[in-house]
């Protein structure tokens, strides 16, 4: 097979994978692009390149497709304890610092590896929190691994590792933290592996920071040679995204070739021992305030469906007057944003009074449950955050949220079938809306994308 491609056709195909994947090969790595495309043609059985490029560019990609795509395009060339600098700053200043400000509180850190490629990152700074905190298994700690490539999300979930993934990696790292297998490989220990989850993530396409997919109220990002791969406007993007992510002070680590304008604009350089790393400092500490109704406009909270979630129950009888509707409808906006807002600045503890107290208020509103339930998931508690959900459910059993992030939680603990259940039962849901339509609730996410989603992660 050929692998000439017009030079038009294939800037047009540039342009396409940085939209849909927020992949971006500048002109020195067009050449890089060409020799992907031409292997991905292969594998879906093209012949000729140009026709399969012109496919490719009109068709929505299911999830064998980006599997098949993603692995072509994509290099997972990593390794544990990759950048030097990096993990000596997180170790010696960041992590200390952080871990001493929450000792004597709510004693939770949340990481984002963004771009982890097969899960040596996130299982760095694994170990590090194992090293450095004597009582980790007090505290709440999420490590979140995301990438677009689904075989290297796979490959991260299972933890085995062959002795290339250790390279230019101390000693005490394998021996510490893996066992041996038979065959040579090397399996990271039960007590690490549990401290991180790895999820679907499509940076260019997806929405951050979330409840939804866990990107909300975090304390570092590391996200090492991604940003040089996407172009100017989505770089800007992400960085946009990754600044909302973090909590005030929070800190966000990138590789030495990932510098882009909105890194030196929106946060304040920091120098450790020849390590520049990034931190958000907001020009003015925001403080949540007990909201009154008059304090919220109307467009608030876009991603609430006020009049949905106001539907009467059928064991609701009575008649609701305007005045009283409205009454409710500034409640739920209240209560929302405050549980929102507290959940966003990590103040977990603060969120749940707040989702108890609406649920006292109003214990037949699936949101308030459905809200409850994700906050419960970045506490830990996972065995009360499926319980609500199913109540959420019970109260609302087209509540397409619920279905979802129940199939999740039993993908995570490896309840395949019962994941595929909610799964197929949420893909149902989504079959009545229109691809573009904004899911309720979802802070911006349309069911086509959620669809994309589900088919990626969902187990066969």
């Amino acid at each position: 097979m050929s692998n000439n491609i017009s030079n038009e056709l294939l800037l047009q195909l540039n342009g396409f994978i940085a939209s849909r994947m927020g992949l971006h090969f500048p002109e020195s790595r067009l050449n890089d692009l060409n020799r992907g495309i031409s292997s991905a043609a292969q594998e879906f059985g093209y012949t000729d390149i140009e026709s399969f490029i012109r496919w490719l560019m009109s068709s929505k990609l299911a999830k064998k497709d980006i599997e098949i795509l993603s692995s072509h395009l994509t290099i997972g060339e990593t390794y544990f304890f990759r950048d030097k600098k990096s993990f000596e700053t997180l170790e010696g200043h960041i992590l200390p610092e952080l871990i001493s400000s929450r000792q004597d509180g709510e004693r939770h850190l949340r990481i984002w590896s963004a771009g982890c490629s097969t899960g040596e990152e996130p299982y760095s700074i694994a170990i590090l929190l194992k090293k450095l905190i004597m009582d980790v298994k007090d505290w709440n700690i999420t490590i979140l691994g995301t990438d677009i490539n689904p075989n290297f999300l796979r490959k991260a979930s299972e933890g085995i590792y062959t002795e290339w993934s250790f390279r230019n990696t101390p000693s005490w790292v394998k021996e510490g933290y893996f066992k041996n297998m038979k065959d040579g490989n090397y399996k990271i220990i039960p007590d690490v592996k549990k401290m991180a989850v790895f999820e679907y993530l499509n940076l260019a396409e997806d929405v951050y920071p979330s409840l939804l997919n866990n990107t909300n109220g975090i304390d570092i990002i590391f996200c090492h040679n991604v940003l040089m791969y996407f172009s100017h406007e989505l770089s800007n993007r992400v960085v946009h995204g990754f600044y909302n992510s973090l909590l005030d002070k929070g800190w966000l680590s990138v590789g030495s070739t990932d510098f882009v304008k909105p890194l030196s604009s929106q946060f304040t350089i920091v120098n450790y021992n020849e390590a520049a790393i990034f931190r958000k400092d907001a020009k003015k500490t925001h403080e949540v305030k007990e909201f009154q109704p008059k304090d919220i406009p109307s467009f608030a909270l876009p991603s609430v469906d006020i009049d949905k979630s106001l539907q009467l129950n059928k064991r609701q009888e009575k008649k609701i007057e305007e005045p009283e509707r409205e009454r409710q409808r500034a409640d739920l906006r209240r209560d929302a944003m405050l549980i929102r807002d507290y959940a966003n600045q990590g103040r977990l503890n603060d969120a749940i009074k707040w989702c108890e107290r609406a649920i006292a208020s109003d214990r037949l509103n699936p949101h308030y449950h459905y809200l409850f339930a994700t906050i419960l998931i970045e506490q830990g508690r996972i065995e009360d955050a499926v319980k609500s959900l199913k109540r959420t459910i019970y109260l609302d059993n087209n509540y397409v949220l619920a279905y979802f992030i129940l199939g999740n939680l039993m993908f995570r603990s490896g309840e395949l079938k019962t994941s595929r259940k909610y799964f197929s039962n949420a893909i149902e849901l989504l079959s009545n809306y229109k691809d573009g339509d904004i899911i309720p609730e979802s802070e911006g996410i349309t069911a086509g994308r959620l669809s994309e989603i589900i088919e990626t992660i969902m187990p066969q």
